[in-house]
């Protein structure tokens, strides 16, 4: 057993910080400490500083600088979209449209206000490769529609939306409808796994609200941002000071600000090279782990996807102890989201995909980085092979046991329902 080397496959979880991003926020944190709120000269500094770094993440968004505001994280940005767009426009309509395969961030705002708001949602099922439609979107929107949210490329299984037609799609609704584009409904992206792969100009995507964080483009932790195209109202979820246009009070990041515009303007100016050079590392380590390993299935869809993101189903395992057994030779992954870790639930993206619960057990996410090499990969594909043989002869039938011991205990929770097949509780039906 190889001990001493290490290959970080978990890029979707979090990014190390960049060099040249630690340089730029290092002043911040000893010399230019000053409160941006402050009159005298330490916090003017400090001020110019946050305007500066609004400014260059405005470049990269092709969008205002007024039209941004900092948030702590994707998670908070997510929360301040979907609740804040919903109550502020709860007197025109109460209905909700999203997706299935949603991060939980999304997800569980909307459930809140489903459960105790008064809200009704619907939530959107996609194909087998985890896509949505723009026809299925727009199917969905009625009168009392005021937000629509769906993921601009999932953080489990990669799969980009068509996030550009969904928008027009929705245009086209409101003006049959007799809308402008300031009224409701309302599009909000999750670009957080899109940031330094996808084009995030929110022009050419005509989304009215996007998310993005620090650090899943080598910026940062603690830092993200919402854009809210202007005319869109919010209301805000934490109160104070009256910070960022009064709806995000508390002192101001500096620091993480200066680093996420640093990472930003990095990643923006090296997409094009490094998207090349991860699809093609994706897409040869897809074929070397299917033509090694038996059995394999993979999940999301087959180009329509992030260059970096590798999931797929290795059959008859359970997903935890494959990571286990990789951990112990230096190579860190994933079962799906790092926001879900800490629970053994099947994967919701998987289920919601049309994968049996099995598949969703055994779903291993892999996602390469900057520092990637085909040597990394190559050093992986040597372990899978053994490792998944030997956890076969533990327990071949142990996934299928555990489904229908779930399935018959007549367990109320969510993984049972799940396991089921059932749709959430707070989702409306049409």
């Amino acid at each position: 057993m190889d001990t001493s080397r290490t290959v970080y496959l978990d890029h979707a979880a979090t990014t190390p910080t960049d060099p040249r991003v630690v340089v730029a926020m290092a002043p911040y944190f000893t010399e230019e400490y000053g409160n941006p709120s402050s009159l005298y000269a330490a916090g003017r500094r400090a001020k110019r500083a946050l305007d500066e770094a609004r400014a260059g993440i405005a470049r990269v968004l092709v969008c205002a600088p007024e039209e941004l505001l900092f948030t702590a994280s994707g998670t908070e940005s997510d929360n301040m979209a979907v609740l804040g767009v919903a109550r502020a426009y709860a007197g025109r309509g109460k209905h909700l449209v999203t997706t299935a395969i949603e991060h939980h961030a999304v997800l569980n705002p909307v459930e809140h206000l489903a459960k105790h708001e008064g809200f009704s949602a619907t939530v959107l099922p996609v194909d087998e490769d985890g896509r949505v439609t723009p026809e299925q979107v727009v199917a969905s929107l009625r009168e009392d529609t005021v937000l629509v949210s769906v993921m601009y490329a999932n953080n489990e299984i990669g799969t980009i939306q068509p996030i550009a037609a969904i928008a027009r799609a929705i245009h086209q609704w409101k003006e049959a409808h007799g809308r402008k584009r300031a009224d409701a409904p309302f599009l909000h992206t999750d670009a957080c796994q899109a940031t330094g792969f996808l084009d995030l100009d929110v022009q050419r995507l005509g989304v009215d609200l996007l998310t993005i964080n620090g650090s899943k483009c080598y910026g940062p932790k603690g830092i993200g941002v919402l854009f809210k195209r202007r005319g869109v109202k919010l209301e805000p979820l934490v109160f104070g000071g009256g910070q960022e246009q009064r709806l995000r009070s508390g002192t101001e990041n500096v620091a993480g600000a200066v680093g996420f515009a640093a990472a930003l303007a990095i990643a923006a100016e090296e997409r094009e090279a490094e998207c090349t050079r991860l699809t093609e590392l994706r897409d040869w380590f897809i074929n070397e782990i299917q033509a090694r390993v038996p059995k394999i299935v993979l999940n999301g869809h087959p180009t329509e996807r992030l260059p970096n993101n590798i999931n797929v189903s290795v059959l008859d395992i359970e997903g935890e102890a494959m990571l286990l057994y990789l951990d112990a030779h230096g190579i860190a992954a994933a079962t799906g989201s790092a926001c879900d870790s800490q629970t053994l639930d099947p994967s919701h993206v998987i289920l919601a995909i049309g994968r049996p619960y099995e598949y969703a057990h055994a779903s291993i996410r892999f996602t390469m980085g900057r520092q990637t090499t085909r040597e990394d990969l190559a050093y992986v594909l040597d372990q899978l092979p053994p490792i998944t043989e030997r956890l076969r002869a533990i327990s071949p039938v142990r996934l299928e046991m555990h489904a229908k011991k779930t399935i018959g205990s007549g367990a109320s929770s969510e993984t049972a329902k799940a396991l089921l097949g059932q749709r959430p509780h707070w989702e409306t039906k049409q």
